[in-house]
């Protein structure tokens, strides 16, 4: 489907008929500057309203989406080249959105999880929370951007864009408790001994010193068992 032929044709009929580009949408419902985008092929009418502007202009919808007056000879053949245009600017138009959306959702899941890291304290579940929503928003919109028509792929990116993406959440974690001195966001157990806190991550530990001092710390040990002893041996 030709959108530059297309619009000149619409311009073409709409001229004949005497009628200006206001007047032809102020009949269709819509803005000047839709008739002047599509008359200059930058997009093409909505299907809804394909009906109603051949009736206005008098020409069929096949020779709309032709862009030409067609005659009786070549009728059926532009109607079945017509259908195929229109079936595949339908399934680009869609694609298009699609991936409009699938940005849309990967931002907004970026915008969540960085929100959540700035504005809640690492201790609370509201952190947590918020990160993991966060990454589920983005994980649809980062599906929605690169989805083909391979299953198998789709699944590979989106288990590599978790990884990564959770990857560089625990990474900006790591580097808050060692550079702003605050508790890991992600902890699978909480341990508390007198003023010291242990904090069981997935890939390394935390201990918090002086608790009720007047000089806390954060140290990050190795990702091991600890016992109590060993834990308070650490702070001392």
């Amino acid at each position: 489907m030709n959108q530059e032929k297309v619009g000149k044709f619409i311009a073409r009929c709409r001229k004949a008929k005497k009628m200006t580009q206001s007047e032809l949408a102020e009949q269709l419902g819509v803005t000047d500057r839709s008739v002047s985008n599509w008359e200059n092929g930058k997009n093409m009418p909505d299907v809804s309203l394909f009906n109603p502007l051949c009736e206005i202009l008098n020409i069929t919808i096949n020779e709309l989406l032709s862009g030409e007056k067609i005659n009786k000879d070549n009728y059926q053949e532009k109607l079945e080249e017509n259908i195929i245009h229109t079936i595949n600017y339908s399934n680009k138009r869609l694609e298009q959105k699609n991936r409009f959306i699938g940005l849309i959702l990967l931002l907004f899941g970026v915008l969540i999880s960085t929100l959540g890291l700035m504005a809640f304290n690492p201790d609370s579940h509201a952190c947590s929370f918020s990160v993991i929503i966060g990454i589920m928003f983005g994980a649809i919109g980062f599906y929605k951007l690169i989805k083909t028509k391979s299953y198998f792929k789709n699944l590979i990116c989106l288990v590599l864009f978790f990884i990564g993406y959770m990857g560089t959440v625990l990474l900006f974690d790591c580097i808050g408790v060692i550079y702003n001195q605050r508790p890991p966001i992600f902890s699978t157990t909480i341990t508390t001994i007198d003023d010291t806190i242990y904090y069981d991550t997935l890939f390394y530990d935390v201990i918090r010193c002086n608790k009720n001092g007047d000089k806390e710390s954060f140290r990050i040990i190795k990702n091991q068992k600890h016992n109590d002893e060993s834990i308070l041996t650490i702070c001392n």
